[in-house]
């Protein structure tokens, strides 16, 4: 899958979120890094299509995902960080079978593939479970799967362990491996990219150092350290 970037940027109210960034990529396996506040989750909600650019143009394999939603549908799908902004339905099946749906798969066929999902994941008595009755970190793996059922090319991921529980995580981390689609993950824990292709660092709204997952890991953890530990000097007393 091939993303291009051309010169995109996001300035809501004027106020500078992102770029002006350009970039292309192709890899398998993309990390996202950054602090709070450099820009991470406009990215990836520009590159799914949910944000329009104030300049630029975005593109994942020719297709404009902000103009061209129905084929954004089968290009990209994005997983949040907050599952509550992700789940609208009351089951578990109706949120599974909702975007299969919007893909143009008559009812039946979207029940049946819902429930096909829930059993490779192991959770074969989720189809009419409450959705308000699963815990965080359940309702954070519902959202995978709903992406996951559609089979997009591309699947963003922004801190997609956080609430997990050990086992689910190791279930999730095996599984993402296996995966065809392209992958690009969000995260603020670098060991969680170690074995990515490429890595992209934003600091500011802008790519601060784009390039090989092991260089550009090491100079982030590097200066993240460095931060940490000015704040912690900072605070002791003199």
């Amino acid at each position: 899958m091939a993303i291009e970037f051309e010169n995109v940027s996001y300035h809501p109210q004027d106020v500078p979120v992102f770029g002006p960034a350009s970039f292309s990529a192709s890899e398998k396996r993309i990390g996202i890094v950054g602090q709070n506040g450099s820009g991470k989750s406009s990215f990836a909600r520009l590159l799914a299509g949910l944000l329009k650019p104030d300049s630029g143009s975005i593109a994942i394999d020719g297709v404009d995902v902000y103009a061209d939603r129905k084929a954004a549908l089968a290009t990209i799908g994005i997983i949040f960080q907050n599952p509550d902004h992700q789940i609208i339905f009351p089951t578990v099946g109706e949120e599974l079978a909702f975007g299969l749906q919007q893909q143009g798969m008559m009812r039946k066929r979207a029940a049946d593939k819902a429930k096909l999902v829930l059993s490779l994941h192991g959770r074969p008595d989720w189809f009419d479970k409450s959705t308000q009755t699963l815990s965080q970190g359940q309702r954070h793996f519902l959202c995978l799967l709903s992406v996951l059922a559609m089979e997009p090319k591309t699947i963003i991921l922004d801190e997609p362990y956080a609430g997990l529980d050990i086992p689910t995580s190791i279930h999730l981390h095996a599984w993402l491996a296996r995966l065809e689609q392209q992958i690009i993950l969000i995260t603020h824990d670098p060991k969680a990219l170690t074995d990515f292709d490429r890595v992209i660092w934003l600091e500011n709204g802008q790519i601060k150092q784009d390039g090989p997952a092991a260089a550009t890991l090491a100079d982030f953890t590097a200066e993240m350290t460095q931060i940490g530990e000015r704040n912690a000097g900072a605070d002791l007393p003199t």
